[in-house]
């Protein structure tokens, strides 16, 4: 017991202060983030710089990731690189039967430890996860197909920002309800009060699966990893087989500090599966599963939320993200903003936007009114020049995640009239890398084949710019795509109040984020941790978002126990 205190009071000197900072910021919706967004920032205090972060990850390729797991029965593998080399990296396979009743075996410690002790233990992780930051920026990079900076900020301290958020909303919730010994008295007139002694305990409700993605492993799994265990559930990791190794090496960090802090580290574990195995549909219903968090298609989201009745399934689906384009007293900034959102990682973004409604007889602006074939072809030339010099286009575009993207690429030029081409673009560090800008089609809203396009997800470097009749048409339209498709984001351009209030209705009414006339550096496919909410549980883009209270309270059960005072 007294070791255990020591480890408390070590961890409390070292993240008290962040855990209550995060507390603070989630109420306040301020911008506040403990990991630094820059490269330089790192090298000190133990963390790993450039060079080392580099020689680290290098160090891994083609070896065997041993996680001294229970249960493992042979080895498997096969990532490649979207920029083209093998990884060369085998990870443990497990039998399922031996590793899931040991990670059980760890969970009444962890129960008993307390909500603060789960959180400080959390966030001692994420530092550790912080500190080798440039290792695992190679790491998203050479799975997900992300540019080098997209991978070291979103795959790093975006990534450690939302797993933060979800320890601080685990925490708020678990300790709403006091926890300890509370008396309770009730008077009976003349006779002797009623007297109880009461208990409560947050207790988790059993193993937690995290099913991850391929294009954003850890800023995906990091929300469901960390609200499961900071909620005193196991978890398994289950990654994607082409995106496995950020997650193992979240998996390693993560049962070094439980091991360390006096816990069972077989509470987080790796599940990686065989070619071809398919364990993610084996997993999800068995009973000894009860929390699952999914990131990926909306086939296998239905299917989850459908068939693993057993469990909490909070799923991240598909939507159809959609702008429209009322009017705008800042031309050139709009179309620039869009032109980068466009762009970012090629559009492999759950929250990139697809449809641009335009009204067909075109908008106002600060430079004059422009008709519906101006503003696509301002907007086309606004994103060539974005992408016209090789070396910014590999910066930002990043390299296709999968032949699946280059299809439907390739087929969208079929659909309509091409506003701009997409071009292939070199990347002379890595010849093999598919990278190609994307592609901007017309397409006629009011004729059936085009809505048959431009009403279906068309994940990756894809727009369509679909005329409408009018900026009462698009809301329309818009209303229509949230609640039969869903919706990520939403974004307008108005500078009408009555506008900006019927899409403002819309999206209330629909349960769609909304951005509005966006000109700057902020995009309408980039939320921040402690402040925006990624997706909204309330269409069917996603049943969850990351995160608020819902996200964390359906994790575990506040039990209690009376006794007789």
């Amino acid at each position: 017991m007294a070791t255990a205190q020591l480890t408390t009071d070590r961890l409390a000197e070292k993240h008290r202060s962040t855990l209550d900072q995060a507390l603070d910021t989630i109420r306040s919706r301020a911008y506040w983030s403990p990991y630094p967004e820059h490269p330089k920032a790192y090298g000190a205090d133990g963390s790993l710089d450039a060079a080392a972060g580099l020689a680290a990850h290098q160090s891994l390729l083609n070896t065997r990731f041993d996680l001294d797991q229970p249960g493992t029965d042979g080895w498997t593998g096969g990532e490649t690189s979207p920029y083209g080399p093998s990884l060369g990296i085998e990870y443990p396979h497990a039998d399922l039967d031996v590793l899931l009743p040991a990670m059980r075996a760890g969970m009444g410690a962890w129960r008993d430890a307390g909500a603060e002790t789960r959180a400080l233990v959390c966030l001692e992780i994420l530092a550790r996860i912080s500190a080798r930051t440039h290792e695992f920026a190679h790491a998203v990079m050479h799975t997900s197909g992300q540019a080098f900076m997209m991978a070291f900020q979103a795959g790093g301290p975006h990534a450690q920002d939302r797993g933060l958020e979800a320890v601080a909303y685990a925490y708020a919730e678990q300790t709403r309800t006091p926890v300890g010994r509370a008396d309770w008295s009730k008077p009976q007139g003349k006779r002797d009060p009623l007297e109880l002694s009461k208990e409560f305990t947050p207790v988790g409700r059993g193993i937690a699966l995290v099913i991850g993605c391929n294009t954003f492993p850890t800023w995906n799994g990091y929300p469901g990893l960390f609200a499961s265990l900071a909620t005193g559930n196991p978890v398994l990791v289950k990654p994607h087989p082409r995106a496995v190794l950020p997650l193992a090496l979240t998996v390693q960090v993560a049962r070094e500090v439980l091991a360390e802090s006096g816990f069972d580290p077989n509470l987080v574990a790796l599940a990686v599966e065989r070619p071809g195995e398919g364990i993610a549909k084996t997993l999800a219903v068995r009973p000894e599963i009860r929390i699952i968090d999914y990131t990926g298609s909306t086939a296998f989201g239905d299917w989850l939320e459908a068939n693993a009745r057993q469990a909490q399934v909070y799923t991240e689906k598909a939507g159809v993200n959609t702008v429209v384009v009322d009017s705008t007293d800042n031309y050139k900034g709009m179309l620039a903003n869009l032109a980068f959102s466009l762009s970012l990682y090629s559009g492999q973004m759950c929250t990139t936007p697809q449809n641009l409604l335009i009204p067909r007889d075109g908008i106002t602006t600060d430079q004059g009114p422009k008709s519906y074939d101006e503003v696509v072809a301002d907007l086309a030339a606004a994103v060539g020049g974005l992408l016209g010099d090789d070396a910014r286009a590999n910066g930002l575009l990043g390299a296709l995640v999968n032949p699946d993207v280059k299809a439907r690429l390739e087929a969208a030029a079929g659909l309509g009239e091409v506003a701009l081409a997409s071009r292939e673009v070199v990347n002379p560090e890595y010849p093999d890398a598919v990278v190609r800008t994307p592609v901007i089609v017309k397409l006629d809203g009011s004729k059936p084949d085009a809505q048959a396009a431009y009403f279906s997800e068309c994940f990756g470097p894809v727009s369509f710019a679909v005329s409408v009749d009018s900026t009462a048409d698009a809301l329309e339209l818009l209303r229509r795509t949230v609640r039969e498709k869903g919706a990520m984001t939403v974004g307008a351009y108005t500078t009408s109040a009555d506008t900006e209030r019927a899409v403002e209705e819309v999206c209330l009414e629909e349960s769609a984020q909304l951005s509005l006339n966006l000109t700057g550096g902020v995009y309408v496919n980039q939320t921040a941790a402690f402040s925006d909410f990624h997706g909204s549980g309330g269409n069917p883009a996603a049943n969850a978002a990351l995160c608020d209270g819902a996200f964390v309270s359906n994790r575990f059960r506040v039990v209690e126990v009376r006794r007789q005072a």
